[in-house]
């Protein structure tokens, strides 16, 4: 299962006041490489026949049914002025990124 923050999920019930049509909120995980994942959310009028749905605060989560077991412990979470974030199983703050300094 997918966890929705408290402020993901505000920020969410706020997209969907402005497209009332599309009330589901659906997420998915791609590969985008061998050691990149690209998650998205969208907006869809319905979940779909293999999707996992959950209710969250009276939220609709659809997950896509093959990266349901890939996404299950992730957490997302919406923080201003980053926006949305998804949190790998354990890590609670965003991380920073070093980079090794190339001069």
């Amino acid at each position: 299962m997918v966890t929705v923050t408290w402020s993901a999920v505000q920020q969410l019930k706020a997209l969907i006041v402005e497209h009332p049509d599309d009330s589901v909120v659906r997420l998915t995980l791609r590969d985008v490489d061998e050691t990149r994942l690209a998650f998205s959310i969208t907006l869809e009028n319905a979940a779909r026949p293999d999707d996992e749905v959950q209710t969250i605060e009276g939220l609709t989560v659809a997950v896509e049914g093959k990266s349901a077991p890939r996404m299950d412990g992730i957490v997302l979470d919406y923080r201003e002025p980053q926006g949305f974030k998804f949190l790998h199983p354990g890590q609670t703050e965003e991380f920073t990124l070093t980079l090794p300094n190339l001069n």
